[in-house]
């Protein structure tokens, strides 16, 4: 028989993978072995951070259902997703096996991935969100650690590592701000020695007026968010159809507003004199403010002042057409914020037609301003030439009937609409801008005003007012202090933005001023818009003031913009210079881009030797002869860019005139008013965060900002008696710093008359 040898079965082992299922089972069940009380306490600090970072994210993207319901909103977020970040963060690291409290390590990198998702997605830089992180991370760390050890019943090193972190700043701000000298160099040059202005017989315009007055609101009656324009309204208005100018309105937007484009609501907030009128009319445009926060409360400290100054004032609403991160922003919003303007003055005149409405015959039609703020003081420009977009539209023709004579604006955006720029003829125009303004950082009020326009014999003007200190937000009483939306914005630098109340002391004196003037013919308030130093008992001392104006009585002799050949003035004749190196070239913004005017650059180098002077020999002939008749003086707009070229010296500019006999007479300009430095700007908290902020779109920390001068011809006679102004041949300026540089534009002469449709700016100068 034979028999084969039997081989015993093999041993069951457990298969690989599951061996390795087991590891990874019983590492994950250890994943909290080390988190002890101290490091599970500790989770709270991990835990504050996620809550502010979804805090800031929920502020700067609102829902519309309060503050107190988004901060709920943000407390959830931060807890579920810091959950989630760390619960998985705490598992990888168990997987690694190290030996370290790995839910409370977890937290902190969860902590860290949620601030830099956000910071990212509010335009910093992916760099610039790591190293946020990073410290928000170590922040969230120690504050962990403290608030474990006090849980552990050790106080002494819990508090006192508390008190440590409450002596660190979030973000160091060193070097945010950059500026010439110390405040001195920056308060306003009124002394009597440099040319003081007289101050003006007139009240401060900046002050509530005599007359009493009541507020009402008008509007659909049906509105979801606001019962002053639902069953609070005192006037129903009737809808607007702008359904063929809107091609991209989110159904979010219709969820939350309850309506579409074809029924947008006409609500305004009016402030009314009381008396029997007629009243100039104010409409009051805000800006692009997140559509959820309501805008157009924040300028009734314009409309009560306006009210008792017996104007009829209105704030619109416009808040449909804001930007929303839940539903967008409408297509051609730029338009359609114009367009709403024009449905708002045919509704008005509709009022004005029916007996027992509030606004029967109280409109006095032959005055209407319009006051505008950020993209509505573009809006408020475009309304006024509204011809150039809307020539077929019904509403132009109901809102001729309003004849728009001035228009203001407050940091306003520029932004060519369907190829065209509005253009203003014979409406008198200002603007306020701030050099600290963090959303508006270019003066682009400046273009408008030399796009604006006169024809003979108009008792129109234009004025722009830079201030040193101002910011974009405080405009608006209701927008706070942050020009960018959380959480960009708490990167800005803030310190040294001037009072939000003085900020807007400075826009109620102008504009109500303004007003004055261009509505109800109080000329008395012009000399506050040729030098801002004829009111400065009205204004904030702290802060610089550049100041333009320009009326009919300017008569140009030199503006640049005619012709690039640099050795003819418009005017004809020649121009010269010697010693200096100089050019004709475009004036610019921060960001290098053109402000819409060409200057001429005069620079003092070291190497130019000899006296440094550029001159201006005028022909003969009509065109000279009728700018000189009946002047009262010379005007020039100057740039000041010595403070650019390092040496922190005001420029040494000296300004002659000759006669045709060859007569001379000189002034030293310092003598009469020392320029002031520009002011130059670090908008984020620290210099490396500038580029690494907003796209890096602050660019260069300052722009050419003129300052014209009208240097009577008193002053220069009595330098010379024997000089004659009336036979001016001859324009010399002379540069006597090393290493001076300046920019000038719009040389002409002024007188108190005449009618001549081209720009100046100036701070005005008078003999003593």
């Amino acid at each position: 028989m034979n028999l084969e040898p039997v081989q015993p079965a093999a041993p069951q082992r457990p298969v690989r993978h599951r061996r390795l299922t087991g590891i990874v089972a019983n590492r994950i069940r250890e994943t909290c072995r080390y988190d002890t009380r101290l490091w599970r306490s500790g989770i709270a600090g991990p835990w504050l951070i996620s809550f502010a970072a979804c805090s800031a994210l929920m502020l700067g993207t609102p829902t519309g259902l309060g503050r107190p319901a988004d901060l709920m909103l943000a407390a959830g977020a931060g807890t579920v997703l810091l959950a989630a970040a760390g619960l998985l963060a705490a598992a990888l690291l168990a997987l690694a096996a190290l030996r370290l409290p790995r839910l409370f390590t977890g937290c902190l990198l969860g902590s860290a991935g949620i601030v830099m998702v956000i910071l990212c997605n509010a335009d910093i830089t992916a760099g610039a969100s790591a190293i946020a992180a990073a410290a928000l991370a170590v922040l969230g760390a120690a504050l962990g650690i403290a608030i474990g050890l006090l849980r552990t019943g050790k106080f002494l090193p819990g508090l006192l590592l508390i008190a440590a972190l409450s002596t660190l700043p979030f973000i160091p701000a060193d070097g945010s701000r950059l500026e010439h000298g110390a405040a001195a160099d920056r308060s306003v040059d009124a002394g009597p020695g440099n040319g003081a202005a007289a101050p003006l017989a007139a009240d401060n315009p900046g002050l509530p007026g005599a007359y009493a007055y009541r507020s009402f609101t008008y509007g659909s009656g049906s509105d979801r968010h606001r019962a002053e324009y639902g069953s609070g309204a005192s006037v129903r208005s009737a809808p607007a159809d702008a359904s063929s100018y809107i091609k991209k309105w989110s159904p979010l937007r219709t969820l939350f507003w309850g309506f579409g484009p074809e029924s947008l609501p006409l609500n305004g907030r009016v402030w009314m004199p009381e008396g029997d009128g007629p009243f100039p009319l104010v409409l009051i445009v805000h800006g692009n403010h997140m559509m959820e926060d309501f805008s157009d409360g924040g300028y009734a400290y314009l409309g009560e002042l306006l009210a008792s100054r017996r104007f009829i004032a209105i704030s619109l609403d416009e808040n449909f057409l804001n930007y929303s991160a839940w539903s967008g922003i409408p297509d051609n919003d730029h338009k359609l914020r114009a367009w709403i303007i024009l449905k708002h003055l045919e509704q008005l005149a509709s009022f004005s037609d029916t007996p027992d409405n509030p606004f029967y015959s109280k409109i006095d039609f032959a005055k209407t301003a319009l006051v505008g703020h950020s993209r509505g003081g573009q809006a408020v420009a475009m309304a006024a030439d509204a011809q150039r977009w809307f020539k077929d539209d019904p509403a132009l023709q109901s809102a001729g009937r309003f004849h728009i004579s001035a228009v203001a604006a407050m940091a306003p955006t520029d932004q060519t609409v369907g190829g065209e720029q509005a253009q203003l003829h014979d409406v008198s125009y200002m603007a306020l801008q701030g050099a600290r303004d963090g959303d508006i950082h270019d003066f682009y009020g400046d273009r408008q005003y030399i796009r604006s326009f006169y024809s003979s014999h108009t008792d129109t003007f234009k004025t722009t007012l830079y201030i040193g200190d101002a910011n974009h937000s405080q405009f608006n009483s209701d927008w706070g202090l942050l020009d960018l939306a959380p959480p960009a914005g708490l990167f800005l630098n803030r310190s040294h933005i001037m009072n939000a109340e003085e900020q807007r002391q400075i826009a109620k004196v102008y504009i109500s001023a303004f007003l004055e003037r261009a509505l109800h013919g109080r000329r008395e308030y012009s000399g506050l818009f040729r030098d801002y130093r004829s009111g400065l008992s009205w204004l904030p001392r702290s802060t610089a003031y550049f100041n333009r104006y320009q009326d009919g009585g300017f008569r140009i002799i030199a503006g640049f913009d005619e012709d690039r050949d640099k050795a003819t003035p418009a005017s004809g004749g020649v121009i010269t210079a010697s010693g200096i190196h100089w050019t004709e070239e475009t004036a610019k913004d921060r960001e290098g881009g053109s402000k819409g005017t060409f200057g001429a650059l005069l620079e003092r180098r070291n190497d130019e030797a000899g006296e440094a002077l550029y001159r201006i020999a005028l022909s003969r002939g009509p065109a000279v002869d009728a700018a000189l008749y009946g002047a009262d003086g010379l005007s020039f707009s100057m740039a000041n860019l010595t403070s650019g070229s390092g040496s922190g010296l005001p420029p040494q500019v000296e300004i002659e005139l000759a006669d045709r006999l060859g007569i001379k007479a000189r002034l030293s300009l310092s003598a009469v008013m020392t320029p002031l430095p520009l002011p130059k700007t670090r908008f984020a908290r620290t210099p490396w965060l500038e580029k690494r902020i907003s796209g890096g779109k602050y660019g260069e920390p300052s722009e050419a900002v003129f300052q014209t001068y009208e240097l009577s011809f008193d002053l220069f006679h009595k330098r010379n008696p024997a000089f004659d102004p009336a036979q001016v041949a001859q324009i010399t300026f002379y540069l006597r710093g090393n290493r001076d540089a300046v920019m000038l534009d719009d040389i002409g002469f002024y007188s108190g008359g005449g009618t001549h449709p081209l720009p100046t700016q100036t701070a005005l100068i008078r003999p003593d």
